[in-house]
């Protein structure tokens, strides 16, 4: 017996020993991103230099010395060499597959002219079959020698019969040349103008080429409808593309209806690398609800939960809805795109649903429309229901860019939250003072006035109109200047934010903005895994810096899904 109990209690020693010499912990983490700067994201907290994950979310944050010694054999530690690592940036308003479509149509950001524009559209159509249209994007005609639009005239002498669509950088117009005009029956003298959108015409009372807003919708009979096939490479061109600048996660604006199925296959198949939040186009509610497919996907990467609709059009091509005339065009306030009673009806079906609504509005005149309309839903819905404002609804103006300074407080009075992209500012300062006037720009791009009102905002880039690129965006909410430095007279400085709020624009208040706040938003234990990480140090470097950090690391759901070589 003696012999027996002194092996047993030899072995038992052995036993700890060997366990003490392993030290495996009972239940290690996935990964350990480690040997970084870690900026939490929570007010008053210091950075960490390590993040263990497990299941996709957060196991703890902390000192990476400490950190490592729960790694076990299974655990990746990963070494950000010195990388500064932040909570997941979110584009809080961008188009997805607009993103993807850019990557495969000819892009004109860069062009500089009308001539240039004309040269690029010569060459662009030698290379394509007869008569197969050539459709482009991005052109802006606000810093151009020629201080015009491109008109039909201008693409006829290079495209003869073949259709050509180019759409504007904000996407709410375009010009097309003559063949595409004919194509659609619009050659001739309009008989009347679109309800919500505008036939430029010249002085003989023809199409320019130029169409605004709703009067856009024609040229649509051009466009072939697209494979499934060829709408999952453009949404996987743009997916790409958003991880490779950092995002974590985007809200997807005026998503198809019938593209959602598709996007929650691309996550069941694995395809999903970015956390999208879908706001569908309005006039897609009722598909959505007889589809049921309003709600999240089983791992939570694609979640529908909002609807997108249109007050207005566009400050550079003078579709956003002003309440006194333009500036430089006295003849025009911009045009009115959403009907009251039928809009009304909507937004009371969304209410009753708990349907978040996104709402686009620009100009003064739009914002306050909105306010008011939105403001009467809650009214009619809090009599049946008893909630006293929207604020648990958290419905949005899109873009919210020219308010009347009176209307600033009514966003947190009523629990709107404005989203809003910083860089439009920052493009906008070469042409906004001459559409409005210097009046009217004390309540331009107001970030600083609207968070002292006490609302959030939540950011974004509202790409491919912009570039959609976090560095331009958070650069432009903290400096306020063009990306060479330079700002216009009466540009309202003051209206920049603090690179703390900067940093909320993109992480915690979209996550509140898509109420996700629990799970996204910081880097705390138990949230989910959602990082973004940059070469430098975007909250100290100076200003003009910030530009030129470069994408490190991008992780969603614990998943690195874009490294920097």
């Amino acid at each position: 017996m003696r012999i027996l109990l002194a092996t047993i209690s030899a072995l038992t020693v052995s036993a700890l020993a060997l366990a003490a010499c392993n030290n495996t912990p009972a239940n290690p983490p996935d990964a350990i991103y480690h040997n970084a700067t870690i900026y939490t994201g929570v007010d008053g907290q210091l950075p960490a230099t390590a993040v263990s994950v497990k299941d996709g979310r957060i196991v703890e944050v902390g000192a990476a010395e400490e950190l490592l010694k729960s790694a076990g054999a299974t655990t990746e530690t990963i070494d950000l060499g010195g990388a500064f690592l932040y909570p997941g940036f979110t584009d809080a308003h961008a188009h997805l597959y607009g993103i993807g479509e850019r990557e495969q149509t000819l892009d004109l950001d860069e062009v500089k002219s009308i001539a240039e524009l004309v040269g690029i559209i010569g060459e662009a159509a030698k290379a394509l079959p007869p008569g197969q249209p050539l459709v482009g994007r991005g052109w802006i005609e606000t810093h151009w020698p020629e201080k015009r639009f491109p008109t039909r005239q201008d693409i006829d002498a290079v495209a003869g019969d073949r259709p050509v669509v180019l759409v504007r950088a904000d996407g709410h117009a375009m010009v097309v040349n003559t063949a595409a005009l004919r194509a659609v029956g619009l050659d001739g003298k309009p008989a009347s103008q679109p309800s919500g959108g505008r036939i430029e015409v010249d002085a003989q009372g023809l199409p320019t080429g130029m169409l605004i807003d709703n009067a856009m919708a024609a040229i649509g009979a051009l466009e072939a409808t697209p494979a499934e096939a060829q709408i999952r490479e453009t949404y996987a061109k743009g997916i790409a593309r958003e991880v490779s600048l950092g995002w974590t996660g985007l809200h997807n604006m005026s998503v198809v209806g019938a593209h959602i199925a598709t996007l929650n296959a691309m996550d069941a198949a694995g395809e999903m690398k970015l956390r999208l939040y879908n706001a569908v186009d309005g006039g897609d509610f009722d598909l959505m609800t007889e589809g049921g497919l309003w709600g999240a996907s089983r791992d939570g990467l694609v979640t529908t939960k909002a609807i997108k609709l249109y007050m207005d059009g566009a400050l550079g091509s003078r579709g956003a809805l002003l309440s006194a005339p333009y500036s430089d065009q006295p003849e025009t306030t911009g045009l009115l795109r959403s009907n009251e009673t039928e809009t009304l009806a909507l937004l009371k079906k969304a209410y009753d649903a708990n349907i978040q609504v996104c709402f686009h509005a620009i100009g003064d005149e739009g914002n306050k429309l909105v306010l008011d309309w939105m403001g009467k839903t809650f009214a009619d819905g809090a009599a049946a229901d008893a909630m006293a404002s929207g604020a648990d609804r958290r419905w949005r103006i899109e873009h919210s860019q020219i308010l009347h300074i009176e209307d600033i407080p009514r966003f947190k009075t009523l629990g709107i939250i404005p989203s809003m992209q910083p860089s439009h500012a920052i493009g906008d300062l070469y042409f906004a003072p001459a559409r409005l006037g210097p009046d009217r720009l004390a309540g331009a791009y107001a970030w600083r006035a609207l968070i002292d009102a006490g609302s959030i905002i939540a950011g974004g880039s509202d790409a491919p109109v912009e570039q959609g690129d976090p560095r331009i965006e958070f650069y432009a909410a903290v400096a306020r200047k063009d990306l060479k430095g330079a700002s216009g007279a009466d540009w309202h400085p003051e209206q920049a934010v603090s690179r703390e709020e900067a940093l909320k624009m993109f992480t915690l208040w979209p996550a509140i903005a898509s109420f996700r706040e629990s799970d996204l938003g910081t880097i705390e234990a138990g949230k989910l895994a959602d990082f973004t990480g940059f070469s430098g140090d975007i909250m100290k470097v100076p200003e003009a810096e910030i530009l030129t950090v470069t994408p490190a690391i991008t992780v969603v759901n614990g998943k690195v899904v874009y490294r920097a070589q």
